[in-house]
């Protein structure tokens, strides 16, 4: 299986910049481990979009999925209260 790239928005940037720093080495770890495997056991698909979340601890990362072009895109870094909004 090929390997997926990994692309972040802009405005994830401005999202990771609010998490404590050893919870954003989590959930970095945790986005590249989605380059071998984008759809990993505990992935969990939006309803009613082309979206999928994964659980790091408290935070919740979304992301599409481009199988066309291999591409991963990290939509939104957020604590759980908050990302959906």
């Amino acid at each position: 299986m090929a390997q997926y790239s990994i692309q972040f928005k802009a405005s994830v940037r401005k999202d990771l910049r609010k998490i404590p720093k050893k919870d954003v080495q989590k959930i970095l770890t945790k986005v590249e481990s989605l380059v071998d495997n984008p759809l990993p056991p505990q992935a969990e698909k939006l309803s009613g979009d082309d979206k999928y979340r994964i659980r790091q601890g408290n935070y919740r990362i979304l992301y599409q999925i481009e199988d066309d072009i291999l591409l991963i895109t990290v939509v939104k870094v957020g604590h759980r209260r908050d990302v959906y909004r």
